[in-house]
Order: C-alpha cells, then structure tokens, then sequence
C-alpha cells in the first residue's frame, strides 16, 4: 500500500491503522464478498509486520475463506 501523493509504502502505525480501518470498513458485508476478503489480508499482512504473534488468526481466517470459495491458494490474485 502506497500514498497517492508521495508514493512512498506505508508503514508503522500508519499502516496498522490502515488495515484497521479498511477491516471495519468492509465487516459488515458478507463473509464471502471479495472485499472483505481483501481487507482482512490487509489487515492481516500489517499486524504481521507490527504485532506477529496476532496475525496468524487473522491470515489463517482468510486463507480459510479463500480456500473455502473455491480458489486455491495459488491462483488468489493481488488486485492492488
């Protein structure tokens, strides 16, 4: 995840808020919508960088969503 306007990544808080913030952004649609999805790996990918020990739950979560819907782990594509 980049700024628009600098286009630096970020990182730290900042990006720990992000995930956060795209998660509660999008858990009200169903489990299965693919933005959801997306969030929660957002999420999961910036507490893996910040707090590693709460991420696995929440990259396990969505990998089993994901696996759940049919893809494999493999074909599940970045979209961002």
């Amino acid at each position: 995840q980049k700024c628009f306007d600098c286009g630096q990544q970020f990182h730290g808080a900042v990006f720990l808020a992000l995930g956060w913030a795209g998660w509660k952004t999008y858990l009200g649609r169903p489990e299965t919508d693919e933005i959801r999805c997306l969030a929660m790996g957002v999420l999961g990918g910036a507490l893996h960088v910040s707090r590693p020990e709460e991420a696995l739950p929440v990259l396990e979560a969505n990998l089993a969503k994901t696996l759940g819907r049919g893809e494999s782990a493999g074909t599940r594509r970045k979209r961002f």
